[in-house]
């Protein structure tokens, strides 16, 4: 039997969408996945590594170590109790620790071996101690105790631990700054992103925009329809690499706290990370909104 070619015809038509809508498929969402990806790993270098910076200048600051550089363990001795004597009549010092013989061996054992003899080694001794004098003293402090302990023993001197870790803390704080402007790269790479996928799109659907044009639809109309469009993209890229980069950063994280470390462990994600996080793909979507808004409104002027 011939089939009737009118047959079918009757079905109620179904109006698609002016823009094609296969998210998956095109790329600037997984650009902009990676990008979010890349924003959050780097916000979060840099929360943290400014955390263990402030941490570590907070927690040597006032401590200082005592070191008495004398061969004859018997003089050493005595000029040791003196400084424990001196330190504990002064005011201004809170913790008083004399480190053992034998920690020290256990510190140089990897350099000079498990074989190593304290008799045979004349090691310093070591008085650790935590000043309490206001930073804006410590200097003129830290001087006045040097000279007291030289008073004792000529081989003696005062040691600030900040000495030492300064410069590694400043290092930690400017690698966190630069993790900070790599985030303010990855937002303009960004915005640069959208605004080549909204000029692309343009220039592809330019035939639909003159079509709505003449079906009376006007530029705000336009520029709406495609700005919703990147702004969807936007959120599906940035939802997806806000993810995967949360995943990472608690993965290291739980690696970190195994390690043994003081730097490492100062080095953790402050509590108001986890409320910068969440906010990153919403800044996505605001920047790849504005980016489209002001690329379409641009292009649709120059048309005219």
């Amino acid at each position: 039997m011939a089939r009737n070619p009118l047959e079918g015809m009757s079905r109620p038509y179904r109006p698609g969408p002016l823009l094609p809508q296969g998210r998956l498929t095109g790329p600037m969402p997984w650009v902009i996945a990676i990008m979010m990806f890349l924003t959050v790993l780097a916000t979060g270098a840099g929360l943290a590594l400014n955390q263990g910076a402030r941490a570590l200048v907070e927690e040597v600051s006032g401590r200082v170590t005592v070191q008495v550089a004398e061969a004859d363990p018997e003089v050493r001795g005595q000029a040791v109790r003196r400084i424990v004597v001196l330190l504990e009549q002064a005011e201004d010092v809170g913790a008083i620790r004399v480190v053992p013989e034998s920690e020290l061996a256990a510190q140089l054992a990897p350099w000079l071996g498990n074989d190593l003899q304290i008799a045979d080694v004349p090691l310093p001794a070591l008085v650790d101690a935590d000043l309490l004098a206001p930073e804006s003293a410590r200097a003129e402090r830290l001087a006045l105790l040097d000279k007291a302990v030289k008073d004792i023993n000529a081989n003696a001197r005062v040691e600030p631990h900040a000495d030492y870790l300064s410069p590694l803390a400043r290092l930690v704080g400017t690698i966190g700054f630069l993790a900070f402007a790599v985030v303010a790269l990855m937002a303009f790479a960004t915005g640069a992103v959208v605004v080549l996928a909204a000029r692309g799109a343009h220039a592809t659907h330019r035939g639909t925009i003159d079509i709505m044009h003449m079906l009376g639809a006007t530029d705000a109309q336009v520029v709406r329809l495609f700005q919703r469009r990147m702004m969807l993209d936007a959120l599906f890229g940035g939802v997806v690499g806000y993810i995967a980069a949360t995943v990472v950063i608690i993965l290291v994280g739980r690696s970190m706290q195994a390690v043994a470390s003081d730097l490492v462990s100062s080095a953790s994600l402050p509590g108001i990370a986890w409320v910068i996080f969440p906010l990153l793909p919403v800044a996505g979507v605001g920047v790849a909104s504005l980016s489209a808004r002001i690329t379409l409104r641009r292009a649709l002027e120059r048309s005219l």
